[in-house]
């Protein structure tokens, strides 16, 4: 990492209810984190505050990396700036037609409101076949007058979307370059440049969103930008991408679709990290914030990454991302009872303001937090994230016992044991849904909680769920943002080649590939980062002929001195039938092998530090424990003993009940359950031995 302008690396994380910051000294090793609550509207106060807590001089830091959620709630909340598009004949109506799917498996109808009014969405005459023939050239007076008229109505951005594009740019770029020849900004999206890969509406709704954030995105970043440089920073300012890697502040700004979910892919990302160096390597993460509750899978070390996500109903993204499911189950989720008399959890949250009704800042409905506090699970006196001094256990007990123990006859003990049971349960339903249902035996995986809630859950999702054990890292209220200090630069390209492998024209795949890795290598070395290691990743889409679905490709590619090899159809055969036969259990004998996609990443790998620099140093379990607490597990009260988890040493065993807290979450060892340090710091949660 360049140590130019300092030895310092600070990753921040802006979650729904606090903004998280990981400060590591690269000269000495030391860590230090901070949690403060997330601004709103404009997140960068909770932002540059993090930081402010604990560096004071800027100009001693290197790298800031920065996982930001700016650009998935403008999605969220429909608040993405007023955009046009401009389209071939006749498709104006992709964006709203969809896939004709529905938002609910069983409903009969349903309402979709495209982020482009259709005045919005203009056509011109131009047409590109899907062999790249031009048909007809596109018309310029046609767009610089659609451009004009979607300025005249206000429009901040501009995406372009040509029919077949992807297989032939040349009227797109002509159109791209006359509008942005008087274009007052730089927000001009073209779908070429974004995604140059097949499948129109997917093309056109991930443009069109980009268009979306631009303004929104590149805003907020050039605000922090401005705001750390005025603080005396002078290094390198980076963004994660929701690939789990990370991209430069101007690439941020030119794509900021890539920045959908980077917060929770930076979690993702540590959490292998973590898991892997304490010889974990299948491991499931749960990131329990204030808002929601994510969840991934890590097979052999390696995260899952999916092609597309859907952001929200009818809002499809086709980027690159860390697959992640995520619910409604944080610990600013609100506990509700619906007409039927059945208790819910969400999806609506507390989130920081006003947060849960123990805050006191003027919510009145219970959420997750609410019931922990009143079981006793949350110590009152010292609440995380440094906002209150106390929590309000009195109005938590009045808010849970008027919304649900009222109404389902409980005492106001059961009714915050039911609000965590149907919680536990959703998030339960979700360590299935990506392990069980994706053939991963839950038995064999380690579950690493995350995020200031996630820790307070273990005990219950090991007995639901049936994970082997559960690993909790040093600093879990934090872990995104120590997943933006260890993640690689990271480049992403596919370009759509759509040719059966007996004809494929292998010095054209190879000129693709080439510009792919020229291009990666050009950022890479924009970039004022130090890499210890470069990688080529290559993956084709593939099928047989006839087929919709495709199965992602490895190809082992040669390149030496950024030159690449040009891999034969013999090889990419024999790569198809394996990845294919590993899907599937069979071949097709006789059927024709299709490469639909090529996709590509360039990364950078980023120095690691050293985790053992986490472990605790010296001390010993007198001097960590605190004390006794009533702790209500279950149908009692037990007597609980409480412990300063930073100050257990290295080897330490607790056997439950007992409680953890840290200035940044409170670790909840349940009864049955033991909790050892390791040798990195990480608390390793199991089943007591018999």
């Amino acid at each position: 990492m360049s140590k130019a302008e300092g030895s310092t690396m600070i990753g921040v994380d802006v979650g729904g209810t606090f903004t998280d910051v990981f400060v590591l000294d690269e000269a000495s090793g030391q860590v230090r984190v901070a949690k403060v609550p997330t601004t709103r509207p404009d997140q960068s106060g909770g932002f540059l505050d993090g930081i402010g807590q604990q560096v004071a001089d800027l100009a001693t830091v290197g790298v800031v990396v920065h996982g930001t959620t700016a650009g998935t709630n403008a999605l969220l909340e429909r608040k993405g700036a007023r955009i046009g598009v401009i389209t071939t004949q006749g498709l104006r109506d992709v964006l709203e037609m969809r896939r004709r799917d529905r938002p609910r498996t069983w409903g009969l109808r349903g309402d979709f409101t495209p982020v482009v009014p259709r005045d919005l969405r203009l056509e011109v005459p131009e047409r590109t076949l899907a062999d790249g023939t031009i048909r007809t050239p596109v018309d310029l007076d046609a767009v610089r007058a659609a451009a004009q008229t979607l300025l005249d109505q206000g429009c901040a951005a501009v995406a372009i979307l040509f029919a077949n594009a992807y297989a032939n740019p040349e009227n797109e770029a002509a159109a791209v370059a006359a509008v942005r020849a008087f274009w007052p900004n730089s927000h001009v999206s073209a779908s070429s440049e974004i995604l140059p890969e097949i499948r129109e509406y997917e093309r056109f709704s991930t443009t069109a969103l980009n268009a979306y954030l631009q303004p929104e995105v590149s805003g907020y970043i050039d605000r922090l930008e401005t705001a750390l440089k005025g603080g005396g920073f002078g290094g390198e300012f980076m963004i994660v991408q929701s690939n789990g890697g990370v991209m430069a502040v101007d690439t941020a700004c030119r794509l900021p679709i890539r920045t959908a979910l980077s917060g929770p892919a930076a979690g993702v990302i540590a959490a292998g990290y973590i898991a892997q160096t304490a010889g974990f390597p299948d491991v499931i993460t749960g990131d329990m914030g204030g808002t929601s509750f994510d969840v991934s899978l890590i097979a052999g070390g390696q995260q899952v990454l999916s092609p597309q996500t859907s952001i929200d109903f009818g809002m499809v993204v086709r980027t690159p991302m860390i697959e992640i499911t995520t619910i409604g189950a944080g610990g600013g989720s609100i506990a509700w009872v619906d007409k039927g008399g059945l208790l819910n959890i969400g999806p609506e949250s507390a989130g920081s303001n006003p947060g849960p009704v123990a805050y006191g800042l003027g919510n009145t409905r219970p959420t997750v937090t609410d019931a922990n506090v009143v079981l006793g699970r949350i110590d009152p006196d010292n609440p995380i994230g440094g906002k209150l001094t106390r929590l309000d256990v009195d109005a938590a007990r009045a808010a849970i016992d008027a919304h649900v123990g009222q109404p389902l006859g409980l005492t106001t003990e059961a009714a915050a044991e039911a609000i965590l049971t149907v919680a536990n349960s959703r998030m339960a339903g979700a360590i299935r849904l990506v392990s069980i249902e994706r053939g991963f035996d839950p038995k064999r995986f380690a579950f690493m909680p995350f995020g200031g809630g996630g820790a307070l859950h273990t005990g219950a999702l090991i007995a639901d769920v049936g994970l082997a054990r559960a690993i909790v890292p040093r600093y879990p209220g934090v872990t995104s943002a120590m997943g933006c200090v260890i993640a690689d630069m990271r480049q992403d390209f596919v370009q759509t080649i759509n040719a059966p492998v007996d004809h494929l024209d292998t010095d054209a795949l190879t000129a693709f590939l080439q510009d792919h890795v020229t291009r990666g290598h050009s950022l890479l070395d924009a970039a004022r980062s130090t890499f210890v290691a470069r990688d080529i990743v290559v993956e084709l889409d593939m099928a047989y002929l006839g087929q919709t679905h495709t199965v992602s490709v490895p190809l082992h590619v040669t390149v030496t001195d950024g030159t690449v090899t040009p891999p034969t159809r013999a090889q990419i055969a024999q790569a198809f039938d394996t990845a294919y036969h590993a899907t599937y259990g069979r071949l097709l004998p006789n059927g024709t092998r299709r490469v639909m996609n090529l996709r590509t990443a360039v990364i950078g790998r980023r120095p690691k530090f050293d985790l053992t620099t986490l472990a605790p140093q010296g001390g010993d379990v007198a001097t960590a424990h605190k004390g006794q607490r009533q702790v209500h597990f279950g149908d009692t009260w037990h007597d609980t003993a409480i412990y300063d988890r930073l100050a257990l040493p290295v080897g330490a065993s607790i056997t439950g009940p007992a409680i953890l807290e840290q200035p940044d979450t409170t670790v909840l060892v349940d009864p049955g359950l033991t909790a050892t340090i390791d040798r990195f710091g990480n608390t390793i949660i199991d089943r007591a031995k018999a």
